[in-house]
């Protein structure tokens, strides 16, 4: 753990807080209703802070430990690769842009509430898919690994479509715009990274 906070500080940060306080909230109903998203509350500029805070709780522990196992699989090799000041800017600009549609689609409906890391993590994952695109993840339910590349194309479509259909409870709009906000953030703060997925992509890398 130490080695941890010495090279990737920012990511071991988040996972720790992250960890702890949606622990916490699973424990403590009354944090629920002061961090989590309330579109109808922000759009109104009320309770704005929610926009960071519902990223720090999670409504379950299987909620929990898949966002948390994502992140670890992805965010320290990522803060390794840009450095830390870029990295803690990346996950908290995604985090945030991640939720503003959900406030915009949700202002007028009262009852709709969302939380979770699930955006911001989006963030991480296809910032890194622009530096390792053809690094291979298993992903359930899939039983082959996959390139990064390919995963992320897959999964655009399929939040993408989920967005649009699902009655799930889940915030699928928080993984599709926290995963462009990934990218463009990616490409803000890295000059060449476009040209650099592009070689890598065609085995000029």
């Amino acid at each position: 753990m130490i080695e941890y906070l010495q090279n990737t500080p920012v990511a071991s940060i988040i996972f720790i807080f992250t960890l702890v306080t949606s622990i916490y909230a699973l424990n403590d109903a009354g944090l629920y209703g002061k961090f989590m998203l309330h579109p109808y509350s922000v759009y109104r500029k009320q309770n704005v802070y929610t926009l960071i805070t519902s990223g720090l709780i999670h409504g379950s522990w299987m909620h929990l430990i898949f966002n948390m196992f994502t992140f670890y699989a992805f965010a320290f090799t990522l803060e390794a690769t840009i450095g830390s000041a870029r990295f803690g800017l990346l996950y908290f600009v995604g985090l945030v842009l991640s939720d503003i549609p959900s406030v915009i689609k949700h202002k007028n409906d009262y009852n709709y509430h969302s939380l979770g890391a699930s955006g911001a993590i989006s963030a991480v994952l296809f910032s890194y898919i622009l530096f390792y695109p053809l690094n291979t993840l298993i992903i359930f339910p899939l039983p082959i690994p996959i390139w990064a590349a390919l995963f992320g194309v897959l999964y655009l479509i399929y939040s993408y479509y989920m967005s649009k259909s699902s009655r799930d409870n889940i915030n699928h709009d928080a993984h599709l715009y926290g995963a462009i906000a990934g990218i463009v953030v990616t490409v803000l703060l890295v000059p060449g990274i476009v040209p650099h997925f592009i070689a890598t992509i065609t085995g000029q890398g």
